[in-house]
């Protein structure tokens, strides 16, 4: 609860969170999804699926570009808006100087603030967009991210015409992008109806994430990677506001994946807390493991950006949950981190969604 002193009310809650005092609305959101996602187990629920992974460009980057336009002028669509109503758009990817963002969103002329936090991307900007909302600065922000599978690979891993064979705990970077309208009021009667909420999906608090390193230096293990931050955050989430695992319908990461999961529910139980009857984590659901080869499971920035605005929202929307707890996680490395032998640190963030 946010606390009352001297008639003001603080939004700041234990050591890492905040509860906002006007929680904003989520007024669309908007899932482009590859091919590959669209076959996969939750095909159903994207607004739209690609099925040319070039996206009608001439390079990966640029067909990364293409998926976050189409995103984000969708879900601005959804929320009956047009782009000159958007007073702020905060995103980011997994390319070097978020170059599909760049070239992705230059059209919509909206001012932006880029950002980067790897795969955690779609909470960060989600985070900072409700809270450029709730401090008043805007009235509505777009908040969005993308990736795609030959982008991530060709720059953190190897070009797909090395044709090398990859471990079991590696994961498939997700092809997509998903946007979500973040607004101050309830959607306007013009906004189309299956945008986001309907009037009753907001962003209750946040939990901001701290780069968490335990020395691993494995590539094709992401998960294991990223899972000491995603205890980090959720611990500190339960923690700062006095909370037990059940106050969430789903506790759900970003795309741990097998392997990161089972590490996280374990990590997790060492302060006390059972996630593992509400866990979910969209690196798992995104993909068939077994039919589609995609080993430890998805990843990338748009893996849990277009589960959040596809099946998440749903869910949601239909009230078979009220309360989740949005965990998209990172790895922060790159070309030359790795090449000199660093470490790979883990960053999650951590977003409080609410029916009201």
């Amino acid at each position: 609860m946010a606390e009352q002193n001297d008639n003001k009310v603080t939004k700041i809650v234990g050591k890492q969170s905040i509860l906002f005092a006007n929680a904003p609305y989520i007024l669309s959101g908007s899932s482009i999804a590859g091919k590959k996602e669209g076959d996969g187990p939750l095909g159903s629920f994207f607004d739209q699926i690609e099925e040319d992974p070039m996206c009608g460009g001439t390079t990966w980057e640029d067909a990364e570009s293409r998926f976050m336009k189409r995103a984000a002028e969708l879900a601005i669509e959804k929320a009956g808006l047009k782009s000159e109503d958007i007073r702020f758009l905060v995103g980011g990817d997994l390319l070097g100087q978020l170059i599909a963002t760049s070239f992705g969103i230059v059209d919509l002329n909206i001012p932006i603030f880029g950002i980067y936090g790897a795969c955690s991307t779609m909470g960060e900007s989600m985070a900072l967009g409700a809270m450029i909302i709730d401090g008043g600065y805007a009235d509505k922000v777009v908040a969005l991210t993308s990736s795609h599978f030959a982008g991530a690979e060709k720059q953190f891993r190897f070009p797909l015409a090395y044709g090398n064979q990859r471990p079991l705990s590696a994961s498939w970077t997700v092809t997509g992008s998903g946007a979500v309208v973040i607004g101050s009021e309830k959607p306007a009667a013009k906004a189309k109806q299956n945008s986001a909420d309907n009037g009753s999906i907001r962003i209750k608090g946040i939990t901001v994430g701290k780069i968490v390193d335990y020395g691993l230096k494995d590539s094709m293990n992401m998960g294991a990677c990223m899972a000491p931050a995603a205890y980090n955050t959720i611990s500190q989430n339960l923690k700062d506001f006095n909370i037990l695992p059940n106050y969430y319908d789903k506790i759900i990461t970003g795309d741990l994946g097998y392997v990161g999961k089972d590490i996280l529910i374990d990590l997790l139980k060492q302060d006390g807390f059972d996630i593992s009857a509400n866990h979910m984590d969209c690196g798992i659901e995104i993909f068939n493991k077994d039919i589609q080869d995609t080993h430890a499971g998805g990843s990338g920035c748009a893996c849990s950006a277009i589960t959040l605005t596809g099946y998440i929202f749903q869910k949601l929307r239909r009230h078979e949950w009220t309360r989740v707890l949005f965990v998209p996680t990172g790895a922060l490395l790159s070309q030359v981190s790795f090449n000199e032998g660093n470490s790979v640190p883990g960053i999650a963030h951590g977003v409080v969604i609410e029916v009201s």
